[in-house]
């Protein structure tokens, strides 16, 4: 292995079926292989040579190849300083429900290996990044919209777009605001809210926006700083208090509250 080749690989805290990848290469040759699950690769950096089936194709900077399931395919560099790209490995049935999520009824097909597309490449950019935040709810939204743009832009997948329901978001907002003061301290993901106002997690999206302005993950942040601030002010510790506004840990809550306050939690606690 090429010591200045780097390779990071991990699964999405959200979505234990999609494994993602990061690395940069330039002498490394990958053979004619398959993967059960779709691969998804933003190139960052160089370019990437790809055969897939029977035809080989380019992916320069910017641009997204994509390989369905059980197709041939390998990879190397495309020009001379190599490639670096970040890759998502998401399994047929995480993209058939998510298809299906969004009206359609069958397993999406992606029939171009390169597209050309600056929303889905800056949408997949923001998802692959946002894996690895704690804000769990945040990195479900990114990953949800990247894919859903994925599938709908440039996907054969048997349907149509979802109809995007505009009447009643505010009535639903204030049954996602229900749910989440009465369940700060708990796990709250996007299907939670969806199920509470019966609507698929992309109406959650758009009702957060209509109504506020702001994603469900922002709205949820904010709501558990302003729990840990009340807990804080009744004297429980920094770290208890995160947990119970349901922050990963006190780092996390310390990384909001400087955010929002321009000081620490400890700051806070003093000054009180």
């Amino acid at each position: 292995m090429d010591a200045t080749e780097t390779r990071t690989y991990w699964r999405h805290p959200c979505f234990p079926d999609l494994g993602l990848f990061k690395a940069r290469f330039t002498q490394h040759r990958y053979e004619l292989h398959t993967h059960p699950t779709y691969v998804i690769a933003l190139i960052t950096a160089g370019c990437e040579r790809i055969r897939i089936g029977r035809h080989t194709v380019v992916a320069p900077t910017g641009t997204v190849a994509v390989v369905n399931p059980e197709e041939w395919h390998d990879g190397e560099q495309g020009a001379d300083e190599g490639w670096a790209y970040r890759t998502f490995y998401p399994s047929v049935p995480l993209m058939t429900a998510i298809a299906r999520e969004l009206g359609g009824d069958g397993t999406p097909v992606f029939s171009h290996a390169v597209i050309e597309d600056s929303g889905l490449a800056t949408a997949l950019a923001t998802a692959h990044e946002g894996s690895t935040s704690q804000d769990a709810t945040q990195a479900e939204a990114s990953m949800l919209v990247a894919l859903r743009h994925l599938i709908v832009r440039h996907g054969d997948w048997g349907g149509w777009v979802e109809e995007v329901e505009s009447s009643g978001s505010r009535q639903r907002f204030s049954l996602y605001e229900d749910l989440v003061e009465s369940e700060l301290g708990s796990q709250l993901d996007l299907q939670r809210l969806a199920d509470a106002a019966h609507v698929t997690r992309f109406q959650v999206i758009r009702d957060f926006k209509k109504a506020i302005g702001l994603t469900p993950a922002a709205y949820i942040r904010d709501r558990r700083r302003r729990r840990a601030s009340s807990l804080i002010e009744q004297g429980l510790g920094l770290a208890d208090a995160a947990i119970a506004a349901g922050f990963a840990d006190q780092s996390h809550l310390s990384r909001t509250f400087r955010a929002a306050h321009g000081m620490t939690p400890g700051m806070f606690r003093r000054g009180g």
